[in-house]
């Protein structure tokens, strides 16, 4: 695996750099970086963009985002000075050749001033149409001929389905060397993500009951309160499965079923992901409907306020079929977690944004309490929350104070912002960070890629051939359709309800 280059410079291009994610997320999270001294002496930002904009102008519109996103708040003259003189624009047309040709020679430029190789890393925030076009150009032009120096990142969605997934990176993979390619999910940036391996592989007390023995059953939830706000024309051909489970949820399932890894090495730790993949469960086409449950939000009440359904949305067409819920029930199998089902769930318009992993362990083999004893006892469970309160809880009985044994349920927290002054680094600071060191244990692989979309294909086959017929299914403000409590229900258990109190506790 490539690693950064002892005291080298470092070059990152943007490939829509006037874009939105550059403004919201990219360049606040360089910002950061930058104060955090992880760049270095030598380095240079440069944003590629269609737009006619001054360099000076650029600085002013990406200094507003940094203003707005970074989580130091507002800039600082001073800091922002120092920033702003690594800051460039050049206006390009992504297609023309001449434009990598003046790429490559400003940053060979770079690098006699500096008296140095550079680090090039170049970042593809564009829509997936310009993909291709702009890795052939790339190719061609040798800016990433060194293998060891130059990193393509590549964002999501990586295709749409099997066959696209598996053309996009044989045609990356003609130009580049796998180790090149940073294929990037935010979501696995994300502190408490990471937090998952730390807290089984860190501690003695879990993995041992990490398993089929105790474990009954793994729900994860990430749900969101927002509709499709002005993703309504993207949304339309992607939907929840492609959207949020084929990456952010299958994931955390891997992180969750994975077996313990040799070493941190970063292909090891991605053996093993892929490694649950290949166990994960591929359901034939008469099997989806027992596993997998769609829906589509209808008008309803958000947090006090009426919102429109996802057919009124700007830009989704009014008889859209497309699902903005979705909850799939898997089996890993192996000898680890044979028989364990894994729950998943996603939706938009519902209650709450909430990104929460559930263990919920078997009750005890015997019970030698009184009836009395146990009439509010409730399973062992842990619940790992990344979003929004960040932490670990850990349930278990305990003995209710007075003359009776009658025993009660309690909870043991770990809170991050109650452990920690610290503020944790944003998602993107950290896979920027790890792309700028050449670590790629957070970034998915081709196969891993590969193996996600194979498993939800028939799924996607099943529902692109059979329309449904009771869409919208479910009102803005709910937990999501009926069919989803059945999908859980008909295993003897429900879904954990996520209502947020004031402490963001989870009921």
């Amino acid at each position: 695996m490539a690693k950064k280059m002892k005291d080298s410079g470092t070059i990152i291009t943007i490939f829509g750099g006037g874009g939105d994610l550059t403004w919201r997320l990219l360049m606040p999270a360089i910002y950061d970086i930058f104060l955090d001294k992880r760049l270095g002496e030598n380095f240079n930002l440069i944003g590629m963009d269609s737009k006619q904009l001054s360099r000076n102008k650029y600085q002013e519109e990406i200094r507003s985002g940094v203003n707005k996103f970074s989580r130091r708040g507002k800039t600082k003259d001073g800091d922002w000075k120092k920033f702003e003189d690594h800051l460039y624009y050049v206006k390009a047309d992504f297609t023309d050749k001449q434009a990598y040709d003046k790429l490559a020679a400003f940053i060979s430029g770079e690098e006699k001033e500096w008296g140095k190789k550079t680090q090039k890393i170049f970042y593809l925030a564009i829509p997936p149409d310009f993909i291709e076009t702009i890795a052939k150009l790339l190719g061609n032009s040798g800016l990433m001929r060194d293998k060891e120096s130059s990193r393509l990142v590549v964002e999501k969605p990586f295709g749409h389905d099997l066959d696209s997934a598996q053309a996009l990176n044989n045609m990356l993979t003609s130009h580049f060397h796998e180790n090149q390619i940073y294929r990037i999910d935010h979501y696995l940036g994300k502190e408490t993500v990471q937090n998952i391996l730390a807290f089984r592989f860190a501690n003695a007390l879990f993995e041992p009951i990490w398993n089929r023995n105790y474990i009954d059953h793994v729900q994860i939830t990430v749900s969101e309160h927002l509709g499709v706000e002005h993703r309504g024309g993207y949304y339309n051909g992607a939907g929840a499965l492609r959207d949020m489970i084929q990456n952010h949820l299958l994931q955390l399932l891997c992180l969750v079923a994975m077996e313990p890894p040799v070493s941190f090495d970063a292909n090891e730790i991605r053996n093993k992901k892929v490694d649950v993949l290949h166990a994960l469960r591929k359901y034939q086409r008469d099997e989806v409907h027992k596993f997998a449950v769609r829906g589509q939000y209808g008008p309803g009440w958000i947090k006090g306020e009426q919102v429109i359904g996802y057919r009124d949305e700007p830009d989704v067409d009014p008889r859209s079929n497309t699902e903005t819920f979705a909850a799939v029930k898997f089996f890993v199998d192996n000898w680890r977690w044979q028989d364990v089902p894994f729950y998943i769930r996603t939706g938009k318009r519902m209650p709450d944004k909430i990104s929460v992993v559930t263990i919920q362990f078997r009750p005890v083999p015997h019970y030698s309490f009184p009836m009395e004893a146990i009439e509010n006892w409730q399973p062992n469970r842990l619940v790992i929350s990344i979003y929004p309160q960040k932490g670990i809880r850990l349930r278990f009985q305990v003995k209710q104070p007075g003359l009776k044994m009658i025993l009660n349920p309690e909870d043991m927290s770990f809170n991050y912002d109650d452990a920690y002054s610290v503020q944790p680094p944003e998602a993107y600071e950290t896979l920027l960070v790890d792309v700028i060191e050449g670590d790629a244990t957070l970034f998915m692989r081709s196969d891993q890629v590969e193996l996600a979309w194979d498993r939800l294909m028939p799924i996607l086959n099943v529902w692109k051939s059979s329309p449904p017929l009771d869409f919208p299914n479910y009102e803005s403000g709910t937990w999501g359709p009926e069919d989803a409590e059945a999908l859980i229900a008909q295993d003897g258990n429900h879904w954990i309800m996520l209502q947020l109190s004031p402490e963001n506790k989870t009921k």
